[in-house]
């Protein structure tokens, strides 16, 4: 088979690929927040807690674990992502950058990775293996 057939074959998963992308990043988001909220699969450091009901790292707590099983799932993912995109630029600055410009210095990679992955989210909608795309085609 020609290179060229290979590239286009593989490319022709592009958007199962966006699904799969949607799934696993809602699914270790969701663990974030059951840590924050449930302490499962573990706590919060430093004595494996869970956040103070009320707190903001709670709230945040309930934005990752709802707004990641909408993401997961694939439910209103564009509004969600978009707020999700929000609250994890807002948790770089307010806790990361303080301690360094670099996200590989100040701990905050997964914040940025998550910010732009639930940004670009916002705009490309949930993918094929999504709840939003079944709502779609029932409409149509």
């Amino acid at each position: 088979m020609p290179l060229s057939q290979v590239s286009s074959r593989w490319a022709s998963f592009a958007p199962y690929f966006h699904s799969l992308l949607r799934i696993v990043s809602g699914f270790m988001f969701t663990l974030a927040g059951t840590s924050k909220l449930f302490a499962y699969p573990v706590g919060m450091p430093p004595d494996n807690g869970v956040a103070v009901v009320g707190t903001q790292i709670w709230f945040g707590g309930v934005l990752e674990a709802v707004g990641g099983l909408l993401i997961m799932i694939g439910l209103f993912t564009r509004p969600v992502a978009f707020l999700l995109a929000g609250e994890m630029a807002v948790a770089y600055f307010q806790f990361h950058f303080p301690k360094s410009p670099w996200p590989t210095v100040n701990g905050g990679v997964a914040a940025v990775l998550y910010c732009y992955i639930f940004f670009w989210l916002s705009a490309a909608g949930a993918g094929p293996w999504s709840v939003d795309a079944m709502r779609g085609r029932r409409r149509a």
